[in-house]
């Protein structure tokens, strides 16, 4: 029986625990210049952080606040980086 929870506790509630760990970690380390994307979707870049309230510019000239806690995930990748094209082949005809 106690293996049985030794079990359940390693499958379900520890990966729970990193993933929360990471997430609050990730939150905390959040700064100026961030590209983000948040829960609802929209992509940002954090122009100021004032303790749990972000600035956030969506769009030039386009700013709005926003909870930390809304942070979905962090996109630091450049700019200037171009999308590689899915095909450079025209479809069989």
């Amino acid at each position: 029986m106690v293996g049985l929870y030794v079990v359940v506790y390693l499958l379900f509630f520890r990966p729970q625990q990193t993933q929360q760990r990471k997430r609050k970690e990730m939150l905390g380390k959040l700064k100026k210049g961030d590209r983000i994307v948040t829960i609802g979707g929209l992509h940002a870049i954090i122009l100021d952080v004032d303790g749990e309230v972000l600035t956030l510019e969506l769009a030039s000239n386009l700013r709005v606040k926003g909870d930390r806690g809304a942070v979905s995930y962090l996109r630091n990748k450049k700019r200037d980086e171009q999308p590689t094209p899915l095909s450079t082949t025209p479809p069989p005809t």
